[in-house]
């Protein structure tokens, strides 16, 4: 398995009390390597990604995609030689960026005709109406629980200290499953938000956990509309970021009936801030003043 840090060499430049320093050292980055994703043999998705968790990253995507319901719609997954030859042998290497999902059911294999094409910086190409969401979506979005937004600020407090590849690097993002209470149930980083979603929907799908109805979403970055589609499709009923949502995304939770929360910003002492988008009905603010 790829490494999720490496080291490079750096320039420092720095401006003090208006003079001016430079020097070098070594720093940590972020490793960014494609994933060649194949369903029964066909190549479906490429998408960057940090390695580790590559399992429920595919898991997650599958099912974001509509394309998987349960993880019984999977019978293997397994890591192929690569393009690398191995100058020796002149056999193709396990990289570990190649995996090959084999589903339960042949039927799937068509799909694999539909190439989406994906980046750290991007979501998943060809899901992008709110239209294509409502005809995969197979749950419901929950409306029978309060969270008080105390709890959401705890959780936001929490994953700060959670995010080892990033207190390292400050190159990731990184996503959280999160109890009514504010504990963190699974985080995971990559250099894609996306990526980290899928991650954490994909770990919660091997765990038979879906739909995620007593429970929110909660990521470092901003709200677009893939996080928000994908958390639609996984059931989660309330989603909060870090920083901004942008306007799809609010259309999206409007729509399906999901909270969204944005700039949640968490303070050591305690305190903290936060907008809530759509749907406030999930937020308890039964003690708030003003």
């Amino acid at each position: 398995m790829g490494r999720v840090t490496d080291r490079t060499k750096i320039r420092t430049v720095r401006v003090r009390e208006g003079k001016l320093y430079a020097g070098r050292k070594g720093d940590y980055v972020a490793v960014e390597e494609p994933l060649d994703i194949r369903l029964n043999g066909q190549q479906l998705s490429l998408t960057m990604r940090t390695p580790g968790h590559d399992v429920e990253l595919i898991h997650g995507f599958l099912h974001g995609e509509g394309i998987i319901a349960h993880r019984e719609d999977i019978t293997e997954a397994r890591y192929c030689d690569g393009a690398v030859v191995d100058g020796d042998s002149g056999f193709a290497q396990n990289t570990y960026n190649v995996m090959d999902f084999t589903t339960t059911r042949p039927q799937l294999l068509p799909l694999a005709t539909k190439n989406f094409t994906t980046s750290s910086a991007c979501g998943v190409c060809g899901s992008e109406s709110i239209d294509a969401v409502r005809q995969k979506s197979r749950y419901a979005l929950v409306k029978d629980w309060q969270v008080d937004p105390r709890a959401i600020l705890a959780a936001a407090r929490a994953l700060n200290g959670e995010q080892a590849v990033f207190a390292r690097t400050g190159g990731v993002h990184a996503a959280a499953l999160v109890d009514l209470e504010g504990n963190l149930l699974v985080v995971r980083e990559d250099v894609g938000r996306h990526n980290a979603v899928d991650k954490v929907i994909g770990w919660a799908l091997l765990q038979d956990r879906l739909p995620l109805r007593d429970c929110f979403l909660l990521v470092s970055s901003r709200a677009s509309f893939e996080i928000a589609q994908k958390a639609c499709m996984a059931g989660i009923p309330l989603l909060a970021c870090v920083s901004a949502a942008s306007s799809l995304a609010v259309e999206t939770s409007e729509e399906f009936g999901q909270t969204l929360v944005g700039f949640t910003r968490a303070a050591e002492d305690g305190d903290g801030r936060m907008n809530v988008y759509t749907h406030p009905e999930r937020v308890d603010l039964a003690d708030a003043e003003g």
